[in-house]
């Protein structure tokens, strides 16, 4: 269905190809993933399937790809939507009607489908993605994971023959990217539909792949197979595959179940388990401080639940949008050090809580107070002195025209040492050239800049957004030490995420929203352990025993030889 024969991209600006040595045929009707390190070039490969690369987004294409017989250098991106459909990682660029129902038939209509065949898909594709509830609303007032099944849903009423996904499921909550894998199954195996999917957390999809692309580095050529023999070698890999390798497991597991049957002599060895140490949140530490005891430890804590101010507290919270309650009854308070994450199925509140704790929403009702302000009546300015946020669509915050001029501007903005923000941005990402446009970079990679822009003015509350949405592993595992030295500085972070790993790897608490409401609030091990939805795989796989890591498998592995 889809080939590529010798595919390389450069683009104008850049000396090395962005891929290089592409040769390889993707089958009709099969579920192909494709995988690799932030910034080696999967969006590019997408694009040129959908002929994005290089009619829109310029650069040279050398070799040959087709898709169902046609050129992709021959026919425009018009030429081929009767036949690929493709949903890029930013769903707002995607849109162009302003309710989701609309939004749904204006792919039909530019076919020129039938009105009632194109009634009956949107009612189908309504079901299928649980946005039925949501059919009238505008878009602007959907949440970014809501606006994702949006932007799937307007790709899927076309049925077409080849679907193009990138970071399909990065913006949805477990429920909701369950749904949509569940979708995705049902068109290649009842249809025949042809899906290639870019995506960094595999914990979800590489169960479902019936092949695995790895793209190794930048211009690397292409690593083709089995997804259990590809995963054997990847750089990136879900937990449920380094818990493989570490117990010496061949094949490695690629889901839960598989795991769960060739655990017991793990969990043997884990046995009786030392529950593995919660993290626990840290006040500021005093110059010259001596080393604390586990004494020490547990008086500090109980001084600093009684003693230092919060950084943020909120009390009778309620957040109106027009008619409709965003949320209601919030009562939420983090301390200095802290490390909290909030959680819930999309359109829950998690992104509103988070604005109103930087003034961009009035409380309808009860109280916010942030540094001992108010932030809806506190001056941007000074606000900056107390929380910063990062939100979802990291663009929101990048105005330069490169990035060594944004790194430039934010350690201006924050009275910083010229480099600070750079050096964030590289110990996240690395090798990202200071003169590359943001808007050239991949969602990750913006996404990196963004939060160091943030981090570089060190504020004691940071804010966070589903900060790992684009980012592989190894670039999430620098994003925890790093956040990891700014609560043990006494910064306090909060951070909405779907993420469940990400959760169970970093954060002290978490606080589960549903419906604007706060359901559950407590120790990380305690909510995500309780919740199938929300625990991690490794907890899963070694249940009952109460571990949530890798690392702290390892760690305790160690320990035992």
């Amino acid at each position: 269905m889809i080939r590529f024969e010798n595919v390389s991209v450069t683009y104008d600006d850049t000396e090395a190809p962005s891929l290089r040595g592409v040769d390889l045929t993707v089958p009709e009707g099969e579920l192909c993933l494709l995988v690799g390190p932030s910034g080696v070039g999967k969006s590019t490969l997408l694009g040129t399937v959908s002929g994005l690369v290089p009619h829109f987004t310029g650069g040279t294409l050398h070799g040959r790809v087709t898709v169902a017989g046609r050129d992709t250098r021959t026919h425009k991106p018009r030429e081929l939507a009767d036949v690929v459909g493709t949903v890029g990682q930013d769903p707002l660029a995607h849109f162009v009607t302003d309710t989701v129902e609309d939004e749904l038939a204006y792919g039909m209509e530019s076919l020129g489908i039938a009105p009632h065949t194109m009634r009956r898909r949107v009612e189908e594709t309504l079901d299928l993605l649980g946005l039925a509830t949501l059919r009238d609303r505008p878009i602007a007032t959907l949440s970014g994971g809501q606006q994702q099944r949006v932007a799937i849903g307007s790709v899927l009423t076309t049925h077409p023959a080849v679907l193009v996904l990138d970071e399909p499921t990065s913006a949805l909550d477990p429920g909701a990217a369950e749904e949509v894998l569940a979708v995705l199954q049902r068109l290649v195996h009842d249809l025949g539909t042809t899906v290639l999917m870019a995506e960094h957390r595999l914990e979800r999809v590489v169960q479902y792949a019936d092949r695995v692309i790895l793209l190794p580095g930048p211009g690397e050529a292409p690593v083709v197979g089995e997804p259990a023999e590809v995963m054997a070698v990847s750089p990136v890999r879900p937990p449920v595959v380094d818990l493989g390798r570490l117990a010496g497991w061949s094949p490695v597991p690629l889901s839960v179940r598989d795991a769960r049957r060739r655990a017991a002599p793990l969990r043997e060895r884990l046995t009786p388990p030392a529950p593995p140490a919660a993290p626990e949140p840290q006040a500021p530490p005093a110059a010259g401080a001596p080393r604390r005891t586990g004494f020490l430890r547990k008086a500090a804590r109980r001084a600093a639940e009684s003693g230092p101010a919060p950084a943020a507290a909120v009390t009778g919270l309620a957040v109106r949008h027009d008619r409709l309650i965003a949320l209601r009854d919030v009562n939420l308070s983090v301390r200095p050090g802290e490390t909290l994450a909030l959680m819930g199925r999309n359109g829950a509140g998690k992104s509103t809580l988070l604005r109103t704790l930087v003034g961009m929403h009035k409380p309808a009702a009860g109280s916010v107070r942030v540094g001992g302000t108010a932030p809806h009546s506190t001056s941007p300015a000074e606000l900056l002195r107390h929380a910063g946020l990062v939100p979802q669509e990291p663009r929101d915050l990048l105005y330069a025209d490169t990035v060594a001029a944004e790194c430039t501007a934010a350690d201006g903005d924050a009275g910083a040492a010229p480099g600070t923000c750079r050096a964030l941005v590289s110990g996240l990402l690395p090798d990202v050239p200071g003169t590359t446009h943001p808007r050239d970079l991949s969602e990750g990679q913006r996404l990196a800049l963004a939060l160091a822009v943030v981090l570089t003015a060190r504020p004691p509350l940071i804010l966070l957004d589903e900060p790992t949405r684009g980012l592989d592993y190894a670039a999430k595992h620098r994003l925890v030490e790093i956040l990891r030295g700014l609560a043990a500085e006494g910064h306090a972070i909060v951070l909405a995420t779907h993420d469940v790993e990400l959760a169970a790897e970093l954060a002290h608490r978490v606080v589960v929203i549903a419906d604007g409401e706060v359901v559950a609030d407590g120790p990380t091990a305690e909510v995500v352990v309780s919740s199938p939805a929300f625990a991690p795989q490794v907890a899963k796989v070694l249940a009952p025993q109460p571990w949530l890591t890798v690392g702290q498998v390892r760690e305790a592995l160690g320990a035992e030889s």
